[in-house]
């Protein structure tokens, strides 16, 4: 056997996406798609594209626990809460991408491998815009030592499903953790903006950093090399000019153009996480088919 079995929880905006990335990975056998509204989107083309199809949430899993070893949570913050509980009761790993904060924080470029080593069965994918914006600060604090780190998060209001609008005051609470803990900012201050203009725009973030070593050069190096990172698993994402300097102040601003698997290029914000998840799980499943297991007693 060369792929690990999958089950994505949410057939929402995310969910639907993710489904698509999923189809890439190597080692990832999507079987399921599970939603709470037998009439979503999501469900409707995950059936077209032959997978099976539940409508009553997490007790799927419970009632077949046989479908997946790793479980995409795309619902909301509050419900993860209670999905964590039983999936790890079911020894399943959870890849949260809610801004729950169930498990430790995981970004691709920056932690991935070292929580790997952890072998911890619920990772968190923090948010869209902690995705986008947390490596560019982990990247500046590893050679300038970042005492401040604030980003603000413009996406299309059109990309924005109910479960990103209900979660809004989750996603400044985690990307701001995310910020401290990962980015290694002292202090960080998270703010998302819906922006309805027609045509919908792309994802940008502007990143906004005070430290306390200021090396301009070495900035820039440390950001360009964090880019080309980011952009091995997500190829749309950019730097929209070079960082600019001001006194012991640094400011980057990145835009993000998704991949167009479900919703249009503007919506990068869905991109980066679905792109970052599979990134996730597929490294998961690499540790799985190794031998090496994941202790889900942690």
């Amino acid at each position: 056997m060369n792929k690990i079995k999958a089950a994505i929880l949410g057939s929402g905006n995310i969910g639907t996406d993710l489904m698509y990335k999923l189809e890439r990975c190597e080692h990832i056998d999507l079987t399921a798609m599970i939603g709470i509204d037998p009439d979503s989107d999501g469900l409707k083309r995950a059936e077209d594209r032959g997978y099976e199809i539940f409508s009553n949430g997490i007790q799927a899993i419970i009632d077949q626990p046989d479908l997946a070893d790793i479980v995409f949570d795309a619902t909301s913050a509050k419900a993860h809460v209670r999905h964590a509980k039983v999936l790890k009761e079911l020894g399943k790993v959870a890849i949260d991408l809610t801004p729950a904060a169930r498990g430790p924080f995981v970004s691709p470029a920056v932690n991935l491998d070292a929580l790997l080593q952890l072998e911890t069965s619920n990772l968190n994918l923090i948010t869209c815009g902690g995705q986008a914006t947390i490596p560019i600060v982990h990247s500046i604090n590893k050679v300038a030592d970042v005492s401040y780190a604030e980003i603000v998060a413009t996406i299309a209001s059109k990309s924005a499903g109910p479960g990103t609008r209900a979660n809004i005051d989750e996603f400044t609470v985690t990307t701001r953790q995310g910020l401290e803990q990962i980015g290694g900012a002292d202090e960080g201050k998270a703010l998302i903006i819906l922006n309805p203009a027609e045509p919908p725009i792309l994802m940008r973030d502007t990143i906004y950093c005070e430290v306390k070593h200021m090396d301009e050069a070495a900035i820039v190096t440390s950001i360009h090399d964090m880019l080309e990172q980011i952009r091995q698993y997500v190829p749309g994402y950019r730097l929209k000019q070079e960082p600019l300097f001001e006194g012991n102040r640094v400011t980057v601003f990145v835009e993000v153009e998704g991949a167009g698997d479900y919703f249009p290029p503007y919506a990068g914000n869905l991109d980066i996480m679905t792109a970052a998840a599979a990134k996730v799980g597929e490294q998961i499943a690499c540790h799985l088919l190794d031998g090496r297991g994941v202790n889900l007693g942690t």
